[in-house]
């Protein structure tokens, strides 16, 4: 059996250096982190081919002395933990120790430091983690690291990183990250001489996520609340505005970059009923509560936390971002496809004005003016009788179009119009006059005439390619799915209703044929069929009957409805049962609802019309997708030119 020994100090730094120091984007994670734990309100980063032969970052924070230069890259060796109990109450970023020691051992350093009121600084240089050189110099208050030649000692490592356009991708998503997470740090990163990155650090969340994310960002909705001890605050997108993939949510737990499912969980249950299938939310949320109710210790890198009250922060999450939702009101406006830019043409040359009618006539030969004569002369007459008729129906149609107002052209006949016979004119009567009301009798009480009903600001134009609701207000006018929004009306009315569906009894069963696995399932959910409105019964051959339907389905509908009820029962999330309710009532309120391009009764598109006008929390439908877009008076007049 082979012995037990020590490991030399430079071989254990190697392993902590596999633990932190991954590829250049860990290392530039490190050095913001100790930048920002030093009270620095400037930092700027540089990395050439991808950080992998050149990275320096260098800030304006308080600096070090000659003698904590030294130690700081020593393993274990830190100024933010003195005590045991240190560990149970951590709020600033790193605190372990390990990671200036785990860069310098598998790279060349050079750093120069200067604490804030002193004359000169130190400059240290290293080399796999020993300091060779160590001088006395003059350089501005604060830290300059700068990395050369990662992982030159350790080829393995060096094999699993990627090309130089991939590692300064990662450098970049790192650096954006610490950007997000401390807005009041100005952060500024040079990617190849390039600036890629530059916040301005005056502690505006939102104008930290304009420089990352950029303009379409800028338009999430903003989040504040605060549950017990737990406050959030950040920005989330509009359910409109989802993604394909959780890429973008970006949670902070003081002022930490985290990785939580209970965080994404409780966000993405917020959104509930209002998401496409496959589609997620963006957010940048910062969660803030006491250091002692976390625990960051969890993980080498850092980037995992346990909370001591999981429920409390799942709350704090779902309810505010619920909450920014439900106040948060989107109607998109209405996108025009922009015109291709044109090449700039020339500059016209000067034309000369047209010549007069008789320059025409001047320009002809003999021959050429007495053909057109005879041309002229051969060509057909309009007749007397077709031009008054014509005159007629231009002159009535202008009558009954008094709104039209383009000029209307009546030709000139050759002959004068026929007069018309002079009607009598029509003596004007007056309009009835109201019956006077008898006074009332001293043994009756006066009755006060009631206020009537306030109208509308708002009216219903008509309906488009029977699908869309035409409504104008104001100087708006909008666009209503009545699809999408008579299947959010039905469902809200359905969720509302936490007692069984009202159901319709069928005189003759319907037959559904499931495949095994999704007839076991539904008849393993009877009970919670039965309060959807469904009976169903086991017919054998894997099908079953059906002789009871929700009252708003079609009996046409009955059997695909049941079919994707079945699929949602295998695909959802059977422990929690409000989460499956809410699956089979959107199967019933989409097959439920009007259809596009059903021919619809102008009462019902009023009807609904009237819901999403007044009622500002029909947005989405069940599945996402908006019901209501609007489009600006200011819009139409940009397309015909007018403005």
């Amino acid at each position: 059996m082979p012995s037990i020994i020590q490991l030399p100090s430079h071989i254990a730094n190697l392993i902590a250096a596999g633990e932190v120091v991954e590829r250049p984007a860990s290392v530039v994670k490190e050095l913001l982190e100790n930048a920002v734990d030093a009270g620095a309100t400037k930092i700027t980063v540089e990395i050439r081919d991808g950080g992998m032969t050149f990275l320096r970052v260098t800030d304006d924070g308080c600096g070090m002395a000659p003698q904590d230069a030294r130690t700081a890259f020593l393993r274990h060796a830190t100024s933010k933990l003195r005590t045991a109990e240190d560990l149970a109450a951590i709020s600033t970023m790193g605190f372990r120790g390990e990671a200036l020691a785990a860069i310098a051992s598998v790279s060349r350093i050079d750093l120069m430091t200067k604490p804030t009121g002193s004359i000169s600084g130190t400059s240290l240089h290293l080399e796999a983690g020993v300091i060779t050189e160590e001088n006395e110099t003059g350089c501005p208050e604060g830290t300059t690291i700068v990395i050369r030649d990662l992982f030159y000692n350790t080829p393995a490592r060096m094999k699993f990183m990627k090309s130089d356009s991939v590692e300064g991708s990662r450098v970049t998503a790192a650096v954006q990250l610490q950007a997000l997470a401390h807005p009041q740090v100005a952060i500024c990163l040079l990617r190849d001489g390039k600036q890629v990155l530059s916040t301005p650090g005056g502690g505006s969340l939102q104008a930290a996520v304009y420089c990352v994310y950029g303009r379409e960002f800028a338009d999430m909705a903003p989040v504040q609340s605060k549950w017990d001890s737990c406050q959030l605050t950040g920005y989330v997108s509009k359910p409109t505005q989802t993604r394909p993939s959780r890429n973008l949510q970006t949670f902070f737990v003081n002022n930490r970059p985290v990785k939580s499912r209970l965080l994404i969980s409780a966000l993405e249950e917020a959104y509930r009923n209002q998401l496409m299938v496959g589609k997620f939310p963006a957010c940048v949320l910062h969660l803030e509560l006491p250091a002692a109710a976390v625990d960051v210790n969890v993980h080498p890198a850092k980037t995992e936390v346990k909370f001591l009250n999981e429920k409390t922060v799942f709350d704090c999450v779902h309810y505010g971002v619920l909450a920014a939702l439900n106040k948060t009101p989107d109607r998109p406006p209405m996108q025009f496809a922009q015109p291709p830019k044109s090449e700039p043409k020339p500059a016209a040359q000067p034309t000369q004005s047209p010549k007069p009618r008789q320059d025409f006539y001047r320009t002809m030969t003999p021959e050429e003016y007495k053909t057109f004569s005879a041309a002229l002369a051969d060509a057909p007459k309009p007749k007397p009788e077709a031009a008054a008729a014509t005159a007629t129906l231009v002159q009535k149609a202008a009558k009954e179009q008094p709104a039209l107002h383009s000029p209307v052209f009546i030709p000139k006949a050759e002959a004068p119009l026929p007069k018309l016979p002079e009607l009598p004119p029509e003596e004007p009567q007056a309009p009835p006059l109201p019956k006077r009301a008898e006074p009332p009798q001293a043994s009756e009480p006066i009755q006060q005439e009631l206020p009537l009903p306030a109208q509308p600001d708002w009216r219903m134009v008509g309906e488009l390619y029977r699908t869309y609701i035409l409504v104008e207000q104001g100087e708006d006018a909008f666009l209503i799915d009545k699809h999408a929004a008579h299947e959010r009306i039905l469902f809200e009315k359905l969720k509302a209703n936490q007692e069984s569906i009202s159901a319709q009894a069928l005189l003759s069963p319907v037959p559904v044929r499931l495949n095994p696995t999704a007839a076991a399932e539904v008849l393993a959910n009877r009970d919670m069929m039965e309060e959807l409105g469904f009976e169903i019964e086991e017919f054998g051959e894997n099908t079953v009957l059906l002789r009871q339907i929700p009252m708003d389905l079609s009996p046409d509908d009955a059997a695909q409805a049941v079919e994707s009820l079945a699929s949602d029962l295998l695909n959802g999330r059977r422990e929690h049962k409000d989460t499956v309710r809410d699956e089979l009532l959107h199967t019933v309120a989409c097959k439920a609802a009007i259809k596009a391009g059903w021919v619809s009764d102008e009462k019902e598109l009023l009807a609904i019309a009237r819901e999403v006008m007044a009622r500002e929390d029909l947005k989405y439908c069940p599945h996402g997708r908006p019901i209501c877009i609007s489009l600006s008076k200011k819009q139409i007049e940009k397309q015909f030119k007018r403005t």
